[in-house]
């Protein structure tokens, strides 16, 4: 059975809106705390300004991810260009992995040392930024698990660490400012805790890209849907083998029917093909099915599954 592309869908063209979105958005919230944080004598709301100009980064990484994805296979891409997708999520974490590690080196820089506490005024862009922040995490969230995009999932849970940062800065600054004398160092110690957590959010997201790239198989009950799907077609007795993996938005599946062994070729290969195009048209996560035609009860000559 060949390939054929399915085409571009709205699945890439929406995903690279919402990364563009959240490029504009992240870059204006970028330049508020790091220019207010630097008047306002912050570490903490610098740090965040720091990791908000990272996900200016991350996010054009998305979307180079997405644009690649899209375009259709090739002569030397048989299987399209999707695993790049997976590999912008991979980079992505790797940079939130370094640049939290900068950010905690830099926060916890001169910390005995006294200083005047920062303004009140630090506090409003970071309080903006846990706002738009929580509903660009969850839409990006949504979208990214709707359409299997690993790396838009990845640039939410990067949202996120905005969200828990944000709030870090808030409770650092307030510290500061409510009791100098004993919290005076809480603002650089906020910022840390900010660049570690977004060093642990690195590490994850590269463990989950990871494993897309190392062909891991999707959870039973995605296998049990195929085979399901695979069985509805009049002639296709039995699955013997079914795998599937990853490559960007969806999946490729290899699929090992069973049809009668007194069946003529031209009619096994019938089925196989009503077979695939049901797979496809029952679950939209399939790219495309390479059907393998067996002879139904006779498994022993072929190896166990």
């Amino acid at each position: 059975m060949r390939y054929i592309h399915s085409g571009v869908g709205k699945a890439e063209t929406q995903g690279a809106r919402i990364a563009v979105a959240s490029m504009v958005i992240s870059g204006s919230l970028a330049v508020a705390k790091l220019i207010v944080g630097w008047l306002a004598g912050s570490a903490s709301v610098v740090a965040d300004g720091v990791e908000s100009a990272g996900d200016v980064l991350a996010s054009s990484i998305v979307l180079l991810g997405l644009t690649v994805a899209a375009r259709p296979p090739d002569k030397n891409h048989p299987y399209g260009h999707g695993r790049f997708e997976t590999l912008t999520g991979l980079v992505t974490g790797l940079g939130l992995a370094l640049a939290g590690a900068g950010i905690i080196w830099s926060s916890l820089q001169d910390t005995s040392l006294r200083h005047a506490p920062p303004a009140a005024f630090a506090l409003y862009p970071v309080a903006a930024s846990v706002a738009l922040k929580g509903v660009m995490a969850a839409l990006k969230l949504r979208v990214g698990r709707r359409i299997r995009s690993s790396a838009l999932v990845a640039d939410a849970w990067n949202d996120t660490v905005d969200i828990f940062s944000g709030s870090v800065a808030l409770a650092a600054v307030g510290l500061a400012l409510y009791d100098p004398e004993h919290f005076l160092s809480a603002d650089r110690y906020g910022g840390a805790i900010i660049g570690g957590i977004v060093v642990l959010l690195g590490i994850r997201v590269v463990h989950e890209t990871s494993l897309t790239l190392m062909d891991t198989m999707p959870g039973e009950e995605m296998m049990a849907s195929i085979r399901q799907s695979a069985l509805k077609v009049r002639g296709a007795l039995d699955v013997e083998k079914c795998y599937a993996r990853k490559t960007g938005l969806r999946y490729h599946v290899d699929l090992h029917l069973e049809v009668d062994p007194e069946m003529t070729v031209r009619r096994s290969h019938a089925i196989a093909e009503q077979v695939r195009n049901r797979v496809k048209q029952d679950l939209a996560w399939v790219e495309d099915v390479l059907v393998h035609v067996e002879p139904y009860g006779e498994r022993g000559f072929h190896g166990e599954s």
